[in-house]
């Protein structure tokens, strides 16, 4: 079962690199006030998960700069996840707002209509 989830994951990534949405084009002032606000997301994701690839792929579209962070493979990112999240589920938008209060959202559509509401 291992080897399958392996070869698939290698799959789905060779796939996502050929099919690689292009990035929305803005100015460089108005790229620059979106890369400002986009400093306090943070996406929480496995690299080969169809769901994070979902996610990330939105992200690329709409032109976004969002770190992403590897739950899987850095403790570190997995354990705040799960003890600042509540559980270890992937993808997790981290997003701090203006007022320091932190909001997890989970769910790769929710984070979607998420980011083309306020980037889209």
């Amino acid at each position: 079962m291992k080897s399958i989830r392996w070869i698939l994951g290698k799959i789905i990534l060779f796939l996502d690199a050929v099919f690689a949405p292009s990035p929305r084009v803005r100015s460089t002032e108005a790229q620059a006030e979106v890369d400002a606000r986009t400093a306090q997301l943070k996406l929480y994701q496995y690299l080969a998960c169809p769901f994070c690839v979902k996610t990330r792929r939105a992200i690329r579209r709409l032109g976004l700069q969002i770190e992403t962070r590897d739950a899987l493979h850095n403790p570190e990112f997995r354990k705040e996840l799960e003890e600042q999240g509540g559980k270890q589920q992937v993808p997790c938008l981290k997003i701090t707002h203006d007022d320091g209060r932190v909001e997890w959202m989970y769910e790769s559509s929710d984070i979607i209509r998420y980011l083309e509401s306020c980037f889209g």
